[in-house]
Parts: C-alpha cells; sequence; structure tokens
C-alpha cells in the first residue's frame, strides 16, 4: 500500500508541475486510504505536502518567466486569509459527531470525506468537459471583485479540505487577470504555495505531525514537480488533463461507495 501512496505522490508533483493543478486533490484519498490517516488529520498534512510542491513548482516557473506576482497577490489576499481563518477557528469549532441519519451517525470525518469526494466529482467533471483555456489577448480591467470573491472560495476550500484549488485558481487567472496559459500555471503554483502553507502552519499548535511520512511523501513529490516541468515543454498539459479528469472521477466514485458501505 505504501509503494501504491508513494507512487501516487510522484503523480501528484507531475501533474501540479504540468497543468498547475488536480494532483492535489488525489493527496487526501491516498493518506487515508493507502496510509490509514484520520481524515480530518489528513487535511494538515495534505497542506503541507501540496504547499511545499508547489512552492518548489512556482520557483521553478519564476526563474522561466511565467509567474505574474502582482496577480497571485491580488488574487491571494483573501485566500490566505480565509484559509487561516477556517483552520484556527472554523474546522476546530466543528463538533466530531454532527448528526445521525437512518440510524447512521455522521461524524466530522465522514462529512470531510464526502465533501471531498463531491469537489472531486465537480473537479473531474470540470476537467473532462471544459475546452483548452486561452486568454483573447485584449487587455481588459481586473475584474477586482470576481478575484476576491474567487480567492475566498479556494481559501474555503483549502481551509476545509486541503486540496489546492489550481481548478478554480487558472481561470479565473486567464479570464479575469487576461494571463496566457503557461504563467497562469506558475501563478497557481505559487498562490497554492502560499494558501496551503499558512494554513498548515496553523496546523502545527493543534496537531502532532509524523515528519518522517510527511517528508518523504513531500520529496517524492517534489521530484515529480520536475518531471512534469520537462514535460511541459514536450506536451500539452490539456491533452492529458480529460484522462486525468476519469481517473479522478472513479476516485470520486469509489470514495463516496466505500464510505456508504463499509
Amino acid at each position: 500500500m505504501e509503494i501504491i501512496g508513494y507512487s501516487i505522490a510522484l503523480f501528484i508533483g507531475i501533474s501540479l508541475g504540468l497543468i498547475g493543478g488536480g494532483g492535489s486533490i488525489l493527496t487526501i484519498p491516498a493518506l487515508v486510504y493507502l496510509f490509514g490517516l484520520e481524515p480530518v488529520l489528513a487535511t494538515g498534512y495534505s497542506l503541507f505536502i501540496v504547499g511545499s510542491s508547489s512552492l518548489l513548482g512556482a520557483i521553478i516557473k519564476f526563474r522561466q518567466g511565467d509567474v505574474d506576482t502582482s496577480a497571485a497577490g491580488y488574487f491571494g489576499l483573501t485566500s490566505i486569509i480565509t484559509v487561516i481563518l477556517v483552520r484556527k477557528f472554523v474546522l476546530p469549532a466543528i463538533p466530531d459527531q454532527l448528526f445521525t441519519l437512518a440510524g447512521v451517525e455522521v461524524t466530522k470525518s465522514l462529512a470531510v470525506l464526502m465533501l471531498f469526494a463531491i469537489v472531486m466529482i465537480i473537479a473531474s467533471i470540470n476537467m473532462i468537459s471544459r475546452k483548452e483555456l486561452q486568454h483573447t489577448g485584449e487587455t481588459k480591467p481586473v475584474n477586482a471583485r470576481s478575484a476576491l470573491i474567487k480567492g475566498i472560495e479556494v481559501g474555503i476550500l483549502t481551509g476545509f479540505i486541503g486540496a489546492g484549488g489550481g481548478f478554480v485558481i487558472i481561470p479565473v487567472l486567464i479570464f479575469s487577470f487576461q494571463l496566457p496559459m503557461k504563467k497562469a500555471i506558475g501563478t497557481s503554483l505559487l498562490i497554492i504555495a502560499a494558501n496551503s502553507l499558512f494554513g498548515f502552519a496553523g496546523d502545527l499548535l493543534v496537531h502532532q505531525f509524523h515528519w518522517p511520512l510527511l517528508i518523504t511523501f513531500s520529496s517524492i513529490s517534489c521530484a515529480g514537480i520536475f518531471i512534469g516541468n520537462i514535460l511541459g515543454k514536450k506536451i500539452s498539459g490539456t491533452r492529458l488533463k480529460k484522462g486525468f479528469g476519469f481517473f479522478v472521477l472513479s476516485v470520486g466514485c469509489f470514495m463516496i461507495l466505500h464510505e456508504i458501505f463499509k
């Protein structure tokens, strides 16, 4: 199981380096089902893994001139604040036992997993159905309201389930900030890194982490970033996105069925 888990870690990094998102959504299933972590704790692990991998990817993209720091700062303002508030105040305030439905006790851990599975299905449909995003080349004023609202949405997503939210961030960067795809990918990685690492910093005061697992998983994911960056120069990430979307869809459906019938 660990070998499969670490293989997924490599795949997560490749996806982040290649298409600026998507792979991080596999982190929670790998940690929960392959390494046996409790779901809420797994979101904290995911924040560090996704954050460190995305930071490395952002540094690589920055050196290649494919990061717009002003757009990252603008978008990241509300998302970072939201992540911190969710991890510090909202998530700890949710009781471990939520309610009973048809004789089944719904816990916070179960709710996190089900929410994550739903997000996976939405993200997979987005990857399967959406055509390649391209900005028009026209100069338009930045839609500040849209960017700030999307920042809050991504912050809530990252705070609750530890996902980077690249599938939300990249369309905003292209259509609200008029960034080309390559620069949108690099900028997305910087935003994901900031959100995730700020969220993880708050978790350090609450949870105890198994650092050997955390460092090993993150290191393998970081290696995948280099591979994804190299592949990105040779092949189009959009060609792989649809197939990857079907894979994510199958994992999301598996999680829902597993939690219902286990």
